[in-house]
C-alpha cells in the first residue's frame, strides 16, 4: 500500500495548486472590475508600453536602440556599445550611459543588466503598479503565477503516478485501479488549466488587465505605419525581433553571451 503515500502528496499538490489559481483569479476579476476606470485614452509612453510588455529589460532594450536609431551611440554588430553622444535626454539613457561606464565602451549585456536594474525603471514600475496598470513585484498570487503553479502540480503528479505503478511487490489492488486513482488529481490540475486558458486568458507578468487593454490600443494604432516613434514602439511590444535594421539585431543577437579574450 505504499502508493497511498504517494498519492496523498500528488491529492494535496493538485488541490493545493488549483486552489492558488481560482483565487488568484477572483483577485484578477476584482482588480479589473476595480481599474475598469483607467482612462483608456491615456497614452503609453514608449518605456511605459516596454516595461507592460516586457519587464525592465525590455525598457532598456527600447532605451538602447532609441539611442541607437538616433546615432547617438553605436551598437556593433559584434555585441559591443559604443558611447557618440554622452549628453542622455532623459535619465533612462543617462543610466544607459552610467551602465557603460568612463571608457565610452562596453559589452551590451552588462549594460542591459545595469539599465534594467537602475533606479529609473524601478521608478517608472512604482508609477504604473500605483496607476493600475502594471502587476507588483514579486506578486505571487498573480494569475500567471497560478498557471506556473497548476502546470507543476500536473507533472509532480504524472511522476507520482508513474513512481507508484513502478514499486515493487503487490499493491493490494490492480494497477489499473492504481492509474485511476491518480488520473483523478491529474485530471483536475488539466481541466483547471483548460477552464483558465478559455476563461481568464491572456495573462501577463507585468500588465495588469487595464495596462493590458491600453497595450492593445496602442499596437492597433501603431500598425501599418512606418515613422520613428511605431518603430520603436514596435520594439516595446514585439521586443527586439521587431527591429528591422539587420545590424541592429546582430548586435542583440550577442547580448547574452560571455565575452572571451
Amino acid at each position: 500500500m505504499l502508493w497511498v503515500l504517494l498519492l496523498l502528496p500528488a491529492w494535496a499538490l493538485a488541490g493545493a495548486a488549483c486552489t492558488r489559481l481560482c483565487l488568484a483569479a477572483v483577485r484578477a476579476a476584482a482588480v479589473d472590475t476595480r481599474d475598469a476606470a483607467v482612462d483608456q485614452d491615456h497614452d503609453l509612453t514608449l518605456y511605459e508600453a516596454a516595461f507592460l510588455s516586457g519587464g525592465p529589460s525590455r525598457v532598456a532594450d527600447v532605451t538602447l536602440v532609441s539611442m541607437a536609431r538616433q546615432r547617438r551611440l553605436l551598437l556593433a554588430h559584434t555585441g559591443w556599445a559604443t558611447v557618440v553622444d554622452p549628453r542622455g535626454r532623459d535619465e533612462m539613457e543617462r543610466s544607459v550611459i552610467r551602465a557603460i561606464g568612463p571608457g565610452g565602451q562596453s559589452r551590451i549585456a552588462p549594460v542591459r543588466s545595469a539599465a534594467a536594474a537602475a533606479d529609473p525603471v524601478r521608478s517608472l514600475a512604482d508609477r504604473l503598479v500605483s496607476a493600475g496598470l502594471a502587476v507588483p513585484e514579486g506578486e505571487g498570487s498573480t494569475v500567471a503565477a497560478g498557471m506556473r503553479q497548476v502546470r507543476t502540480a500536473a507533472l509532480a503528479v504524472a511522476v507520482l503516478a508513474v513512481t507508484a505503478l513502478l514499486l515493487p511487490g503487490p499493491t493490494g489492488m490492480p494497477r489499473t485501479l492504481v492509474a485511476l486513482w491518480f488520473l483523478l488529481p491529474l485530471a483536475l490540475t488539466l481541466s483547471c488549466l483548460a477552464i483558465a486558458r478559455v476563461e481568464i486568458h491572456p495573462y501577463s507578468r507585468w500588465a495588469s488587465p487595464a495596462g493590458q487593454r491600453l497595450l492593445g490600443t496602442l499596437a492597433r494604432r501603431v500598425r501599418g505605419t512606418g515613422d520613428e516613434r511605431t518603430c520603436l514602439a514596435s520594439v516595446a511590444v514585439r521586443g527586439i525581433r521587431a527591429i528591422g535594421e539587420p545590424e541592429l539585431r546582430a548586435a542583440f543577437a550577442h547580448r547574452d553571451q560571455p565575452w572571451r579574450d
